[in-house]
């Protein structure tokens, strides 16, 4: 697979998990059709002394909003990281 393919943006929904090291944010299909495809991200911030983040808050988004802030995330320099919640 080509470093190009491999960035381009999946057809079948994913779930996907971002972190800038203190805070988190998770992507997940909540509605996928054809004509309406909706993802909903929860955002989390990581406590030193806790296992799992806080959980911040949870709105829906179109799928073009969530590849691009998706996009705008990873230009600002979060990475992918495991699931952590």
């Amino acid at each position: 697979m080509t470093p190009e393919a491999s960035r381009r943006v999946p057809l079948a929904p994913k779930e996907g998990w971002l972190s800038d090291g203190r805070q988190v944010l998770h992507f997940r299909p909540s509605r996928w059709e054809r004509d309406y495809q909706r993802l909903e991200i929860t955002s989390g911030e990581l406590l030193p002394d806790q296992e799992i983040p806080l959980l911040k808050t949870r709105r829906q988004v179109s799928r073009e909003e969530a590849i691009k802030l998706w996009e705008e995330k990873l230009q600002a320099g979060w990475r992918a990281c495991k699931p952590q919640w």
